[in-house]
């Protein structure tokens, strides 16, 4: 296993020196392109002409820290990250924004009814994450590559050997020609209705897993909110199958405006719903459910944009695709390789299922603790997830970059792009965690006014504020793992690091309550840089 962080599986050096580059069959499965580089056609690769990294190393990550403050200099590669990673982060941050609304809203009915809706939450979070994740992740990378490709061929065809500015280049609608883009939509909406009935039918036995007893107070308010919720299922499922595919092209501003319109309209109907129609959370589940699909109308409206005349005539099955009425069609083709596409999902599902099971086993552990302790935990762990998602944005950017520039074997560009971006990574966690140090006990009061709830709130500080930077550079590792498709040890290491979690959550929880589910929750994230690192 290789200690540094820049993968050198990209490409080895051969013994033969010669100026010719080998072929490479390029498919639409788009697998890890391998291949063997001569030495000498380093220097003849267009791509390479600018002056050359640094060689990996065992200490080729650690090379990023004394220059860290480069962070701040706006070169092209810099200002490309945060022109993608800006609207990102208000798109990502809007979701649990929507979410803090809705807990501040239902936490002023009582403390009871926001343990509810925190619990039924997990319910739903475990169930439609399950395969909402990995769809989002494959389409964003697979969707990166095929376009990196698409492009590479016109250049080729007419003669161009420069590599194309994602920042600014018009994808000219040809998007709407890519094989990943319908069929995510089409497996998108396959998952969503199953989600739905999975969560209208199985909500007892959901609760069940999460330790909520029938005579607990929690119980029939969390399966009444699950029940409504679940009706939002499919439009999640397929606007997240959209959102992958804009970020695929690395548009992150029309997702930005389905959600803002969708999370506007959400806010104003909570209160309407929850107090002036006396629904209670069966008003916050609808108006969410609203808001949903509003915001699935938006994106996928814009994926039915009529494509551009420019007919890819390519050796891959991009021609092989058909227009009806502005949808794609998608036809089989032999040369994909459907195989590897259902691997690299099986293995993202896996990772998923490590994920869910640290975090609903430790909502299960707070649960445990009563109503009181379980409502202050669920305003920090809205808090410390609303927040640190902030620098999933940063992963995105550096996927979506990273895939482009290792499918083109433009390699120091991705090398490039993986310091910058955790340089950023880093940087940004320092900021979240010294303003949620200093204003993380203002924030907690917008969510209640229970002075035992607030005192929970209070005793969380350290975990919502110190775990960003670490939450940081999490993430941006995540993200560096699909940008290269290393979906494999994406997997392995999180079930690892789920299940060494899991073992502390376990004998933790009991003996220190709140405290030892946060110490979890810290490890957690603690384990999964050092995995990323050791990478």
């Amino acid at each position: 296993m290789a200690t540094s962080f820049f993968h050198p599986v990209i490409f080895t050096y051969s013994r033969k020196q010669t100026t010719n580059i080998p072929p490479v069959k390029l498919n639409t499965s788009l697998t890890r392109l391998r291949r063997t580089i001569p030495k000498s056609s380093l220097q003849n690769n267009p791509n390479n002409l600018k002056k050359p990294g640094p060689k990996p190393n065992k200490n080729s990550f650690f090379r990023f820290l004394p220059h860290v403050r480069n962070v701040f200099k706006f070169d092209e590669l810099g200002i490309e990250i945060l022109s993608i990673a800006f609207p990102a982060a208000l798109a990502l941050a809007a979701d649990p924004i929507a979410s803090l609304v809705d807990s501040a809203f239902v936490g002023h009915l009582g403390s009871v009814e926001l343990a509810a809706v925190g619990v039924s939450m997990s319910v739903f979070n475990l169930v439609s994450n399950l395969f909402n994740v990995p769809l989002l992740n494959i389409t964003t990378s697979f969707v990166a590559e095929e376009q990196a490709l698409a492009y590479a061929e016109i250049n080729s065809t007419i003669g161009i050997n420069t590599r194309c500015d994602y920042a600014s280049a018009k994808p000219m609608n040809s998007k709407k020609l890519f094989p990943a883009v319908s069929t995510s939509l089409a497996l998108a909406a396959g998952i969503g209705i199953a989600e739905a009935i999975a969560l209208s039918f199985g909500s007892g036995f959901l609760m069940n897993i999460l330790c909520i007893s029938v005579d607990s107070p929690m119980r029939l308010p969390a399966e009444q909110f699950l029940a409504l919720r679940a009706f939002g299922a499919p439009a999640i499922v397929i606007a997240l199958a959209a959102q992958g595919t804009f970020r695929g092209f690395m548009d992150t501003k029309t997702p930005l405006y389905a959600t803002v319109t969708g999370n506007l309209l959400n806010a104003i109907l909570d209160p309407v719903l929850i107090f002036a129609f006396g629904l209670g959370i069966g008003g916050a589940a609808i108006s969410t459910v609203i808001s949903e699909y509003v915001k699935n109308v938006v994106k996928v409206f814009d994926c039915r944009d009529p494509p551009s005349a420019v007919e890819f005539k390519s050796t891959t099955c991009l021609s092989k695709y058909k227009w009806e009425e502005n949808w794609p069609i998608f036809d089989i083709c032999p040369e994909v390789d459907h195989c590897h596409h259902e691997f690299s999902c099986g293995l993202l599902v896996g990772r998923t299922i490590a994920v869910l099971f640290t975090m609903t086993l430790a909502t299960s552990m707070a649960a445990r603790q009563g109503p009181i302790p379980m409502a202050g935990h669920q305003i920090c762990l809205q808090v410390w997830l609303a927040v640190s998602l902030l620098t999933d944005a940063l992963a995105l950017a550096g996927q979506a970059l990273l895939a482009s520039g290792y499918s083109q074997r433009d390699y120091i560009r991705a090398q490039d792009v993986i310091y910058k971006v955790l340089q950023i990574g880093l940087l940004t966690g320092v900021a979240l965690a010294v303003m949620l140090f200093f204003g993380f006990e203002t924030f907690s009061r917008l969510f209640t006014s229970d002075s035992a709830v607030l005192e929970i709130t209070r005793s969380g500080v350290l975990f919502v504020a110190g775990s960003q930077p670490v939450n940081a550079l999490a993430f941006v590792l995540d993200g560096l793992y699909y940008g290269v498709s290393d979906f494999p040890y994406a997997a392995y290491s999180m079930v690892l690091v789920g299940l060494i979690t899991s073992m502390f959550l376990y004998f933790a929880a009991p003996v220190y309550g709140l405290a030892g589910v946060w110490m979890g929750l810290f490890l957690f994230m603690s384990l999964r840089v050092v995995a990323g690192l050791w990478r």
